[in-house]
C-alpha cells in the first residue's frame, strides 16, 4: 500500500460505494478450517489515520488483534447512540473525518505449505476491510460481523516471510445498515487465521439431519487450478458409521457441464437407527467427518462437524421442533465484553450460555448480527434454540434504504453469507433478515434466497409486522413484533385471524430496575394457544469499565477491577456520554438481565422460576400436585428437597422423591410434613437441583424453587399499655432512641429508568412529590397514645396523613392513613420512611427473598426466613435509582453484632426496602462512584408501591400494579431488641 490515493483499493473509495460489497473475497462456506491453521492474534504494528486517504506517516504504535482501537488508548473513543447515526451524512455518504486503522505484521509462511492453497481469514472487521500483502492489494470486504477470506497463494511464498497489512475504515456506506443499538467501535474484532488446503478442496458442506435418522450431506468441490481432476470422490463417517455416496445424485450432476468440470457436487447418505434426537433440552450431537479423496484414494481435504438430528417446521400458528410446540424462553445477545468491546473469548461465551441455561433460558436471538462462530458450537452443545440474525439494521434511515436498489446486493449478500456459514448448526432454528430496517423489496429478495437455499427453517423479520401480523404474503413466517402490549397479543391469538406463530423478538426491556409483569406475560403465553414466547431485551448491560481520574477506558488491563456488578474504587461502568460525546443516548445501553461483569440481576431469579421445568401445580388438603413442564425430558436429571417455612417458627427440611413423569404429565404426592397446629403462616417449598453433573451445571445446582402456601397468617392482636408514654416532638415527629429520622410519609422513589423514559418521573416532579411541604394540622396526646395529623402540600394536591402511635405490649404500634386526592392518581409509593442509628448492619426478615423483588416482579422470590448484611441489599443498577426492595415482607429485624437493634412487624405483607441511601441521594447522581453511603439505615415501609413495568422501551406496568387515589391504610409495630 502506498501513501497516496493511487492505491487501487483506495481509488475504489469502497467506503461510499454500496454496490461494492467485496473485492477479491472468497465465497462463504461451512467447512471447518480451524485444524492446522496458524493464528495471527497478538500485537500488530498500528497506526490510526484521520481518513482512509491520509498519508501513512512514520509514527507507529501497537494494537492487540483481535480488539477495537476505541478501547486501546487511541483518541477515537467509544460512542453510544441507539437510533441516530453518529454523523449527519445521508446514505451512502460518510464524513470526511473517517478514522482508519492500519494494522501490519510480518507472517512466516510454513515451508510445508509449498504447493498448497493458502488462505487468510479475518474473523470480523468494522466496517470496511482492505487487505494488502507486501504492498500489493489482495481484496476488500464489508459486513462487520462475518469472516472474510482471501486467497494469498499468488502473494506469498512458503518458507518465507510476508508483511500482511489490514486496513480498517470505520465509517462507510455499510455503517448505514449497521446502525444497531450498541457502542460504535472500530477495529478487527475476531481472530485472524492463516490456513492452507490442497488445491483440490471442499468448497462447502451442507448437512440435513432429520429426527427420523435420515442424514444427507451435500458436498461442493473446487480446484484452485480451475478444472477438477478426474476420479475424485468424497467419503464420510458418523461416529464411526460409514456414509454411502448417492450415485444417482452424482450421475445427475455429471450430465451438467456447468458443474462437472469447474464445480463438483456429491451427496452422502445414511439412515441412522435409534437416532438420538437433538433439542434444547436434549442436545444430542454426533461427530461427522467428511473427506475429499483424489483418484488414488489419498485424502485431499477433511471437514469435521458436530451435528444434531432434529426437525423444525411451522404447522398453522405453531412453531414445532421435532413435532412438539415448544415455548421460546429467549434473550437477545450481543457479542460484548466490558474491557474488549465486541471481542469475546470462547470461555466468556461459554460462561454466558452456562449462566443463561441455569436461569431457565432456552433460546438466543443474535442481536443484531451473526455472533462469533464459537457461540453456535456452544449452543449446539449446551442446548439453545437460536434465531440467527443478519447484520442489517438501518434504523436512522430505514424507510429509504429498505427499497433502495443500491443496497440490494448488501442485503442479499449479508443474509446469504450468514446462512452459508451457520446452516449446519442444529441450534439454529430460524433465520432473521435483520432488525429495525422498515420493510421493502430488499428484504423480499433476501428472503427469497434463503427459502430457495434452505427450505428446512423458517424465516422471520420484525419489520414485516407493519403490514399486519396475519398477512401471509410477507418475508416473515413468524409474527415477531417487539414490545407489543400483552392484551393485543391475546386478542390476536383469540381473533380467529392468526395465521402464523406469534413470538416477540423483543418483549421485556431490562433497563435498570425493570422487567415488571414478566410472570403475567408468561401466565398468558402458557394459557393462550397461538402465543409461544419471546426474547427479552437483552442479556448485557453494555457498561465499559472506565477510569474515573482520566475518563479513559480501562482496556485489557482492567481484569479484576470489578465484582458482583460493582466497579472497583477509581473505576465505574461508563455509558453514553461518559467519553465526552455530546450527542448520545445515555444509559439506554444499560438494559440487560446481567451487569457488565455477568453478575445476574434480580430479574434472572424471576425468569428461573417462570421457566421452572418442575412445578407445584396446585395444593390439595392431602398433598400437592407436581407437573413436568418440559417438552422432551423426564425428571430423572433432577433431585429435590422439601422445605417447610413457618412464620412463627423455623424451617424444616425433608428429602423429596420425585415422581416419574413424562413431559406434560402431573402426579399427586403427599405432604412431606405434618404441619404444626401453631406457628402461624406456613409455606412449602420444593428445592429442585441437578441430580448429577450437567454440561452447564454441577450436581446440586438450584434449578427452581416452586412454592405453595399451606396456611394463611392469623390476625395479630395488640394489647395497649396505658401507663407507658409515647414521645413526639413539637413537630409531631416520633422520638425513638434507635431512630435518627422519625417515620414520615413517602410518596416518591428515586426514578427508575422506566419512570424517567416513560414520563412518570416528570409528572411526579411536577406534582412536587420529592419533598412536599409538611404542615402539622393537629397533635392529640392521650395516655399511652399520640395522634398526629399533617398535610403534605404538593403542586398536584394536598395529601392528609394521620399517624397514631400507641404503646403496646412489647413495643409501639404505628397506625397510618394517607388520603390521596384524585389528581394524584398514579404516584410511586405510599408509605413510611425512617432512618436508624449507625451500627445496625444485619437485616433479617420473613417474607419474599432473598433477592430484590417488587409487586410486579415477585414470582421468583420465595417466602421464607432470610438474612443479609444491609450493604448487600442494594442493587447497583448502572444509573442509580430505586432498588433493593423486598416484596411481601411480614416482619424484620435490624441488628448490631451484639444482637441489639429494632424489630418491626407489619399488619400484612408489604413492600420494604433497607439501604444506605435516601431516594434523593440516588436521584442526584449519575454513577455509583458518586454515592456516599449513610452510616445508618434508610427504611421504607410501603402500604402500596407502584409496579416497575418496562416503559423505557415497551409497555408500562398493568393497571393492577398502579396506585389509585383515595385512602391508604397500614400499620406496624416497632420494638427494641
Amino acid at each position: 500500500m502506498t501513501d497516496t490515493p493511487l492505491d487501487p483499493l483506495i481509488a475504489l473509495r469502497p467506503w461510499s460505494a454500496p454496490e461494492l460489497t467485496s473485492w477479491g473475497r472468497l465465497p462463504m462456506n461451512a467447512v471447518d478450517r480451524r485444524s492446522g491453521a496458524v493464528c495471527l492474534d497478538g500485537d500488530w504494528r498500528f497506526r490510526l489515520l484521520p481518513a482512509p486517504d491520509a498519508p501513512l506517516g512514520e509514527a507507529w504504535s501497537s494494537s492487540y488483534v483481535p480488539g477495537v482501537w476505541t478501547l486501546q488508548g487511541t483518541d477515537d473513543l467509544p460512542r453510544y447512540l441507539n437510533v441516530r447515526m453518529p454523523f449527519a451524512e445521508f446514505p451512502p455518504d460518510v464524513p470526511a473525518a473517517n478514522p482508519t486503522g492500519v494494522h501490519e505484521r510480518a507472517v512466516d509462511v510454513p515451508a510445508e505449505w509449498a504447493g498448497r492453497r493458502i488462505v487468510l481469514q479475518v474473523g470480523a472487521a468494522e466496517s470496511v476491510l482492505l487487505v494488502h500483502v507486501d504492498g500489493r492489494p489482495v481484496g476488500l470486504s464489508k459486513d462487520s460481523h462475518l469472516a472474510a477470506e482471501f486467497d494469498l497463494t499468488a502473494h506469498v511464498r512458503p518458507g518465507e516471510r510476508a508483511t500482511v497489512r489490514l486496513t480498517v475504515v470505520k465509517w462507510s456506506d455499510a455503517s448505514h445498515i449497521e446502525d444497531q443499538d450498541q457502542w460504535w467501535h472500530g477495529g478487527i474484532t475476531r481472530s485472524v487465521l492463516l490456513y492452507a488446503t490442497d488445491p483440490l478442496h471442499l468448497a462447502d458442506v451442507t448437512v440435513r439431519a432429520r429426527r427420523d435418522g435420515d442424514l444427507r450431506v451435500d458436498c461442493r468441490v473446487r480446484d484452485a487450478g480451475g478444472a477438477l481432476p478426474e476420479g475424485w470422490y468424497v467419503s464420510g463417517e458418523l461416529d464411526g458409521q460409514l456414509l454411502t455416496q448417492d450415485a444417482e445424485f452424482d450421475r445427475a450432476n455429471a450430465e451438467d457441464e456447468r458443474v462437472s468440470g469447474f464445480l463438483g457436487e456429491a451427496r452422502l447418505r445414511a439412515a441412522v437407527p435409534d437416532v438420538r434426537v437433538w433439542s434444547a433440552e436434549t442436545p444430542e450431537l454426533y461427530g461427522l467427518t467428511v473427506r475429499l479423496h483424489r483418484a488414488d484414494g489419498t485424502v485431499a481435504d477433511t471437514s469435521r462437524h458436530r451435528i444434531g438430528f432434529r426437525d423444525v417446521e411451522i404447522d398453522g400458528r405453531d412453531l414445532l421442533v421435532n413435532g412438539e410446540r415448544v415455548f421460546i424462553r429467549g434473550v437477545n445477545r450481543h457479542d460484548f465484553h466490558p474491557l474488549t468491546g465486541r471481542t469475546v473469548s470462547y470461555d466468556d461465551m461459554r460462561a454466558d450460555l452456562v449462566l443463561l441455561k441455569r436461569f431457565g433460558f432456552n433460546a438466543i436471538r443474535t442481536a443484531h448480527y451473526p455472533n462469533d462462530p464459537a457461540l453456535y458450537d456452544l449452543a449446539d452443545e449446551l442446548g439453545f434454540y437460536v434465531v440467527d440474525e443478519a447484520d442489517i439494521e438501518s434504523h436512522d434511515h430505514a424507510h429509504e434504504i429498505a427499497d433502495d436498489p443500491r443496497y440490494l446486493g448488501a442485503f442479499v449478500d449479508r443474509v446469504a453469507r450468514m446462512v452459508l456459514r451457520d446452516k449446519n448448526h442444529p441450534s439454529v432454528i430460524i433465520w432473521s433478515l435483520g432488525n429495525e430496517s422498515d420493510y421493502g423489496a430488499n428484504h423480499d429478495a433476501a428472503a427469497g434466497w434463503v427459502r430457495r437455499h434452505d427450505p428446512t427453517r423458517p424465516v422471520q423479520y420484525e419489520g414485516a409486522a407493519k403490514r399486519g401480523w396475519a398477512d401471509p404474503d410477507l418475508a416473515s413466517d413468524i409474527a415477531c413484533p417487539m414490545y407489543a402490549p400483552l392484551e393485543e397479543c391475546i386478542a390476536h391469538a383469540m381473533s380467529g385471524t392468526q395465521t402464523k406463530p406469534l413470538i416477540q423478538c423483543e418483549y421485556s426491556h431490562a433497563m435498570g430496575n425493570s422487567n415488571g409483569t414478566l410472570a403475567d406475560h408468561w401466565a398468558a403465553i402458557e394459557a393462550t394457544p397461538g402465543l409461544q414466547g419471546g426474547f427479552i431485551w437483552e442479556f448485557w448491560d453494555h457498561g465499559i469499565l472506565q477510569r474515573v481520574n482520566d475518563g479513559r477506558p480501562a482496556g485489557r488491563g482492567g481484569a479484576g477491577l470489578y465484582d458482583n456488578g460493582v466497579a472497583a474504587p477509581g473505576h465505574r461502568w461508563a455509558y453514553g456520554g461518559d467519553f465526552g460525546e455530546t450527542d448520545h443516548d445515555g444509559a439506554f445501553i444499560a438494559d440487560g438481565v446481567v451487569f457488565p461483569d455477568r453478575t445476574p440481576k434480580p430479574v434472572m431469579f424471576e425468569h428461573r422460576e417462570i421457566a421452572a421445568p418442575l412445578r407445584i401445580d396446585c395444593f390439595r388438603h392431602e398433598g400437592v400436585v407436581l407437573g413436568n413442564h418440559q417438552h422432551f425430558r423426564g425428571l430423572d436429571w433432577l433431585s429435590g428437597e422439601w422445605e417447610l417455612s413457618l412464620a412463627d417458627g423455623g424451617t424444616l427440611t425433608a428429602p423429596a422423591e420425585l415422581p416419574d413423569l413424562c413431559p406434560g404429565e402431573t402426579a399427586a404426592v403427599p405432604l412431606p410434613f405434618a404441619v404444626p397446629e401453631d406457628g402461624g403462616e406456613a409455606w412449602l417449598t420444593l428445592r429442585v437441583t441437578t441430580a448429577g453433573d450437567e454440561p452447564w451445571a454441577p450436581r446440586g445446582t438450584v434449578v427452581c424453587l416452586p412454592q405453595v402456601r399451606l396456611r394463611a397468617a392469623s390476625p395479630v392482636a395488640h394489647t395497649p399499655v396505658a401507663g407507658r408514654a409515647v414521645e413526639v416532638d413539637e413537630d409531631g415527629l416520633l422520638v425513638h432512641p434507635l431512630l435518627t429520622a422519625a417515620p414520615t410519609l413517602s410518596l416518591w422513589r428515586a426514578p427508575t429508568d422506566n419512570d424517567e423514559l416513560g414520563g412518570m418521573a416528570a409528572r411526579w416532579r411536577d406534582w412536587g412529590l420529592e419533598a412536599p411541604l409538611r404542615k402539622v394540622v393537629a397533635v392529640r396526646r392521650d395516655p399511652g397514645r399520640v395522634t398526629v395529623v399533617a398535610d403534605h402540600l404538593c403542586a398536584g394536591g394536598t395529601v392528609r396523613h394521620e399517624q397514631v402511635f400507641t404503646a403496646v405490649e412489647g413495643g409501639l404500634l404505628v397506625e397510618e392513613c394517607a388520603e390521596l386526592p384524585e389528581a394524584l392518581h398514579d404516584v410511586a409509593r405510599v408509605g413510611s420512611v425512617f432512618e436508624t442509628v449507625a451500627g445496625l448492619n444485619l437485616w433479617e426478615w420473613f417474607g419474599q427473598g432473598p433477592w430484590e423483588s417488587y409487586p410486579d416482579r415477585a414470582s421468583g422470590a420465595p417466602v421464607g426466613h432470610h438474612a443479609l448484611p444491609v450493604d448487600e441489599l442494594f442493587t447497583p443498577y448502572l444509573r442509580p435509582q430505586e432498588s433493593g426492595g423486598r416484596h411481601g415482607v411480614r416482619r424484620f429485624t435490624l441488628s448490631a453484632p451484639d444482637a441489639t437493634g429494632l424489630a418491626v412487624r407489619l399488619d400484612r405483607p408489604r413492600q420494604v426496602s433497607v439501604t444506605r441511601h435516601r431516594a434523593a441521594d440516588l436521584a442526584a447522581v449519575a454513577h455509583h462512584d458518586e454515592l456516599v453511603p449513610r452510616a445508618g439505615c434508610v427504611v421504607h415501609i410501603d402500604a402500596a408501591h407502584r409496579g416497575l413495568g418496562t416503559a423505557s422501551c415497551g409497555p408500562d406496568t398493568f393497571a393492577s400494579y398502579l396506585i389509585a387515589a383515595g385512602v391508604h391504610r397500614w400499620s406496624w409495630t416497632l420494638r427494641v431488641l
